[in-house]
């Protein structure tokens, strides 16, 4: 026993040497992973997005607001009924009347509706969009004396339909305040300017995915205008942390240039969308152009002075919004305050380069636009409106 014992402590003395060599190796190579490049760029933007994330989150906390007024009231909503990219759309606005009337029945344009308003005699029928639904339903419910109206959702791009179907409404809601006086002039006696909103559900902080982060972002379809602007732009994009999605964007010039940043050819849905706003740290905004004659069913020549949905979606996530102009976005945001604007392709390249570079300033407007969709730009906020033009008092 006494013979055996030094082999045995050798033993173990050998056995505690190699297991130390392994651990210094393990922390050797931990090191070695922690000091590469890559690794510590990740570690940093993940903590960044972490902390903007939960600032935001800290920030929402802070939003008190009375709730809406319930309107003793019978709504039936009739919902666009077309699918996606529509479908989010008629979940957000369903959802955004609930606990807002005392009694809500929901259905669709491919549904027998006016069979269905005979029966239940609500107080008022709206239509979302409305583009495929027949105003033999809607003349067959104002016959029975029941009030209807509309919500258009695509204005000014499609007059050449909707300037036949807003006259067989008691009252039309647009998205484009230069469309009201244009279906007043139609003899259409109750317009009013109503423009969609946002989800906060959906369009709201999130902390994204790795793969979903970058310096700029835009989501959206290449209509001819804004390839127009982008062809000017392509190169300083392509020399960025760009991520473009969309259809059509084949149509660059310099396609093959930006080609690897570009996600070509599909639809995403709204968390999927609101993932690649938040993991942007700057997205830009660019309005369709209502002149567009190669897409648009507007021969009148309509024009648009109206921010799109996507201007109260993007700012909704907390990031920085660079838009272009339309007059009344002042009516919604201050540029400069809680909003960034550019007028031309060189002024887009500018302000993209100032707020990459000034990180404070960039983050406080993000906040400010944040916290003003949430108090007001939300479809709550604007079924709250459109009941209180139904039903005043």
């Amino acid at each position: 026993m006494v013979a055996g014992a030094p082999r045995i402590a050798a033993r173990k003395g050998k056995r505690s040497g190699m297991t130390a060599v392994k651990r210094r190796r393990r922390r050797g190579a931990r090191a070695g992973r922690a000091k590469h490049p890559g690794a510590v760029a990740g570690f940093r933007s993940g903590w960044e997005h972490g902390h903007w994330f939960g600032r935001c989150e800290a920030a929402l906390q802070g939003i008190v607001q009375p709730p809406p007024l319930l309107k003793q009231a019978h709504v039936l909503f009739v919902a666009t009924g077309k699918g996606f990219p529509y479908s989010p759309l008629d979940v957000a606005i369903a959802d955004a009347f609930r606990g807002q009337v005392t009694q809500l029945t929901i259905t669709d344009t491919k549904q027998p509706v006016a069979e269905l308003a005979l029966r239940i005699r609500p107080d008022v029928v709206i239509v979302l969009d409305g583009l495929e639904f027949d105003v033999a339903q809607v003349d067959r419910m104002r016959e029975a004396g029941i009030r209807t109206a509309i919500w258009f959702t695509d204005d000014p791009y499609y007059t050449d339909i909707t300037s036949r179907l807003a006259p067989h409404y008691d009252v039309v809601f647009t998205l484009e305040l230069v469309c009201v006086d244009y279906y007043r002039q139609l003899g259409c006696p109750n317009v009013h300017y109503l423009p969609l909103g946002m989800d906060p559900a959906s369009f709201r902080p999130r902390n994204p995915e790795r793969a979903q982060r970058h310096e700029v972002c835009f989501i959206g379809s290449a209509y001819w205008g804004r390839v127009a602007i982008f062809d000017q732009v392509t190169r300083y994009l392509a020399s960025r942390d760009t991520h473009i999605s969309g259809i059509w964007w084949e149509r660059l010039k310099e396609f093959r240039l930006i080609a690897p940043k570009i996600e070509l050819g599909r639809w995403m849905g709204p968390l999927e969308t609101a993932g690649n706003y938040n993991g942007a740290k700057i997205v830009i905004n660019m309005h369709r152009s209502p002149f567009d004659e190669t897409f648009n069913n507007n021969t009148g020549g309509i024009g648009a002075v109206s921010p799109n949905p996507r201007t109260f979606e993007i700012a909704g996530c907390g990031t920085l919004q660079l838009t272009d102009v339309r007059s009344d976005l002042v009516s919604f945001y201050t540029p400069g305050y809680d909003i960034v604007t550019y007028e031309s392709p060189q002024e887009m390249i500018e302000k993209i380069d100032y707020y990459l570079n000034h990180e404070e300033e960039r983050q406080l407007i993000a906040m400010r636009g944040m916290l003003r969709t949430m108090r007001d730009h939300t479809y709550g906020k604007r079924i709250e409106q459109l009941l209180g033009l139904l039903f005043p008092g």
